[in-house]
């Protein structure tokens, strides 16, 4: 189950961290597992479905960008895609954990390719939201769709969902997203899950690739059904995607900081003591004898003081009481009460 109500659905994306290198790639497998992640997903396509082979300017990567600067597109999707006869192998090592193993198609044929592999559901990126004809392709296999929202206007996203629904897919999952490798916590917009949530009356959650877990974390706090993030064994063996990678542990954090989050609110807001606070209730603080006193004997700041735990008079009835006489002798340690004075 993705919804309300559900656990979030933690999703590990081992995207081009295999480094081509297929036990490697099971490796990862393996060490999701041990995370508690819900699904562990791969992307179908190879450097000739996403582009094609171009030295010209358009066909590289913006000289500036932090991780793949000036790098040739068709160079860069050679080396990150995930060889499609691996496929089988590694959805059979992630069901064989009791994970959802799926992936995101980027064109008609990967699309079918999955569908002989027995995916459950699809995930779509990014930039591929405004490729309208993809996206019904996937809608009419009947499995649900979650798709990542970065860099698209509110109607791009209006487009899309109606395309998807036009065409068949009733379960839909959409994901806020910045589409930025690494993102920046001040471009999360952290907003949108909710404007998403009631713009198009669906669940929705985070596809992350801010550095660490905390803004994965938040949107599980503000309602996000799914959190993606990107994993990998160690960011020191590099690979295309390590920089903004989790390794295991952290992805491990992840899962259990983002539940924790979903049900603490989901506790809602009330006052007093909740069930599990009604032992300390019994230590709080309350007026206590603490020396031995005589009948007769004043009651000052030396031998009634506010101390913890409960049982005595008020702390804010020390005023009222003090220079009064004590009516019998009370014995250190015992809870100051009207009848002793």
């Amino acid at each position: 189950m993705i919804g309300k109500g559900a656990p979030v659905f933690t999703i590990a994306e081992m995207s081009g961290n295999h480094n081509g290198d297929l036990e490697r790639a099971l490796d990862i497998v393996d060490a999701v597992a041990s995370t508690g992640a819900h699904a562990l997903k791969i992307q179908t396509y190879t450097a000739d479905t996403l582009t094609i082979d171009s030295d010209r300017p358009a066909f590289q990567v913006a000289g500036d960008h932090s991780l793949w600067g000036g790098r040739n597109l068709y160079a860069l999707y050679q080396e990150a895609h995930t060889p499609w006869d691996w496929h089988k192998e590694i959805f059979s090592r992630a069901r064989s954990h009791g994970m959802i193993p799926f992936s995101t198609p980027f064109d008609p044929t990967a699309v079918e390719f999955l569908e002989g592999c027995g995916v459950e559901l699809y995930k779509t990126a990014s930039a591929e939201i405004v490729d309208l004809p993809l996206m019904r392709e996937i809608a009419r296999t009947g499995k649900p769709m979650i798709v990542s929202t970065g860099m698209a206007t509110l109607s791009e996203i209006d487009a899309a969902v109606t395309a998807i629904r036009d065409a068949g897919c009733s379960r839909l999952v959409l994901l806020a997203c910045t589409a930025a490798y690494p993102a920046v916590p001040e471009e999360a917009r952290l907003g949108n899950i909710a404007v998403l949530r009631e713009a198009f009356d669906v669940p929705v959650g985070l596809s992350d690739h801010t550095l660490g877990i905390g803004v994965a974390v938040a949107a599980a706090a503000l309602g996000a059904v799914a959190v993606e993030k990107h994993v990998t064994l160690d960011r020191d063996q590099g690979g295309v995607d390590a920089d903004f990678s989790l390794v295991p542990d952290e992805f491990a954090a992840l899962v259990a900081a983002a539940e924790q989050a979903r049900i603490a609110i989901g506790s809602g807001s009330a006052f007093g003591p909740t069930e599990q606070e009604q032992a300390v209730v019994a230590l709080r603080r309350s007026l206590f004898v603490v020396e031995d006193v005589r009948a007769g004997d004043p009651l000052t700041t030396a031998n009634v003081r506010s101390v913890r735990p409960a049982g005595g008079l008020s702390p804010d009835d020390f005023a009222r009481v003090q220079g009064r006489t004590f009516t019998r002798d009370v014995a250190r340690g015992t809870p100051l009460a009207w009848d002793m004075i």
